[in-house]
């Protein structure tokens, strides 16, 4: 069983990481570049929040199976990104303790994820 804390932190490391990503997009596509990995992991993330917030508040929860298979791998694709990023990363950084949030989050919807699959 997952704390009320740990569940706070989790949702709040992946809403940062959706915001970050939704203002990726919006300068990406002002810009004229390539915005389909950053849409794909933005849109990823949204369903992994979604997810966590079902299974965790009994909020509503409709994608559909393919939707929720390619968001687990997206997230997925994610994690070596954020293990790199780890092991830069000094002890008591904040640098550390964001990554390491950002890692817990993301496991916890790429299982919360899975779990829906069967």
């Amino acid at each position: 069983m997952i704390s009320s804390a740990d569940q706070e932190a989790s949702l709040n490391s992946l809403e940062s990481t959706y915001r970050k990503l939704s203002n990726a997009y919006v300068s990406m596509e002002g810009k004229g570049a390539n915005t389909t990995l950053v849409k794909k992991r933005r849109d990823a993330v949204k369903a992994g929040i979604e997810s966590l917030r079902s299974d965790w508040y009994g909020n509503d929860f409709s994608h559909e199976r393919d939707v929720i298979a390619t968001s687990q791998l997206t997230l997925e694709d994610i994690l070596p990104s954020i293990h790199k990023q780890l092991a830069k990363a000094k002890d008591g950084s904040p640098q550390l303790t964001l990554n390491v949030r950002r890692l817990t989050a993301l496991n916890l919807a790429i299982e919360s994820l899975k779990n829906r699959l069967g």
